[in-house]
């Protein structure tokens, strides 16, 4: 027997925060015995689905970490040992907006009468996002003919994967065209036409679906297939920021932000920029001229600096034993193909096993062993079973890597070579 759809209130109200509902079922969850997970009759939780991450928020006193759709049923996975909702800022006496704490906690089983509470921030910054990319979507698609094929919103980021490359030009002359629509401030409409009115429509994500299809209109700029909430005027998307692009899959990823998550992105770099002004005693104009500096007299002081190490390498191997069959090195900041060079070297003259480590007994060591007449794994096997090293390779030549010191590495050797 098949489980009633869950009634979507927020559907109905995309800005209701507080519901309430019955629960019809309540199982354990199968991965995590300190969750459960809810089914009700309504919900104002908009699962994970579109793309979209699901909402958050309160259920009975307990915190929902995850909201799940299938068939039409909506399941709300929640965290008995999470303790009250927002406890911590109760008992800092902070203000909480959208997602107080639940007085009492109620008994999670079937038939219990429950209510709930979204995270409205988080909804609303979702709802910001998702609308904006609306517009973006649309605008390409108007322009360049281009579909969108890939979208996430996650609590970070926001990507779009469209069908087509589209130039950075092309690509800030959409975000000017999105900014514009927003600063419009045009109703967004949400209907939803019968299957008759639908063959007669031209919308995007225009697929075969199952149901009742639900259509956001952004007037002049968009009309799409959505499930999601999204705002009533793109006023409330406040402004859309390209974060980065790149070329993906024969078209072209795009990264976004909205609103106040744009804001506190923006806030960060600067941060950022402020600090580098500090510390470079300069202006804003000025920092990629004193970093691109900065870079130049970096790489030429690795260089003397390589140099130099290299020159102190030749000596370490002139001092070796000549009267001996195996030959080891210890030295930090050997980049790896030099170290692979001087072991190859080194079998030239040695006739057992040649050995470079390189690194600090802090930070572990990569090594590099090889061998003319040997068999070099069985060096490598023994630092595995001691020390648990990693790597391998063939008999003439292994590398790999340990997180030992000097002396502990020097004691296995001594036991093999």
């Amino acid at each position: 027997m098949s489980m009633t759809e869950t009634i979507k209130l927020y559907d109905r109200d995309a800005y209701a925060i507080e519901f309430e509902a019955d629960i019809i079922s309540c199982e354990p969850n199968k991965a995590d015995d300190k969750q459960f997970d809810i089914i009700l009759n309504q919900t104002l939780f908009f699962p994970e689905e579109g793309g979209q991450s699901p909402d958050m928020g309160i259920l009975g006193g307990y915190r929902v970490v995850d909201v799940q759709i299938k068939n039409g049923v909506i399941t709300h996975t929640v965290d008995i040992s999470a303790g009250d909702c927002c406890e911590a800022e109760k008992e800092a006496g902070k203000k909480i907006t959208g997602n107080e704490y639940e007085p009492e906690k109620v008994e999670l089983a079937a038939g219990v009468h429950v209510r709930g509470k979204i995270d409205w921030k988080h909804r609303f910054y979702n709802m910001q996002q998702h609308s904006g990319e609306h517009i973006f979507s649309g605008i390409v698609h108007r322009r360049f003919g281009f579909e969108n094929v890939g979208f996430h919103l996650s609590d970070s980021v926001v990507t779009m994967d469209f069908s087509g490359v589209i130039s950075p030009e092309d690509i800030a002359e959409v975000e000017h065209e999105v900014n514009v629509a927003i600063s419009k401030n045009i109703p967004i409409e949400v209907t939803y036409p019968s299957r008759d009115e639908l063959a007669q429509m031209e919308y995007r994500s225009k697929i075969e679906i199952e149901g009742q299809v639900r259509i956001v209109t952004v007037p002049g700029y968009d009309v799409c297939a959505c499930c999601a909430p999204h705002v009533k005027r793109t006023g409330e998307i406040g402004m859309l920021k390209v974060m980065n692009y790149q070329n993906y899959k024969g078209g072209v990823r795009i990264s976004i932000l909205c609103g106040f998550r744009a804001l506190e992105a923006f806030r960060q770099k600067c941060d950022i920029i402020s600090e580098l002004i500090g510390i470079f005693t300069t202006n804003q104009e000025a920092i990629v001229d004193n970093v691109t500096k900065l870079k130049a007299v970096n790489q030429s002081l690795k260089s003397e600096l390589g140099t130099a190490k290299s020159a102190l390498l030749d000596y370490k191997v002139a001092e070796l034993p000549a009267d001996t069959d195996n030959a080891v090195l210890f030295e930090d900041g050997i980049d790896t193909n030099t170290a692979r060079n001087c072991v190859n070297g080194l079998v030239e003259k040695y006739s057992g096993f040649s050995a470079f480590f390189s690194g600090n007994d802090e930070a572990g060591y990569s090594f590099i062993i090889g061998s003319k007449n040997a068999d070099c794994n069985t060096v490598a096997a023994a630092l595995r079973n001691k020390l648990g090293a990693r790597g391998g390779g063939k008999p003439v030549m292994v590398q790999g890597s340990v997180k030992a010191a000097k002396s502990e590495i020097e004691e296995v050797l001594k036991e093999v070579l």
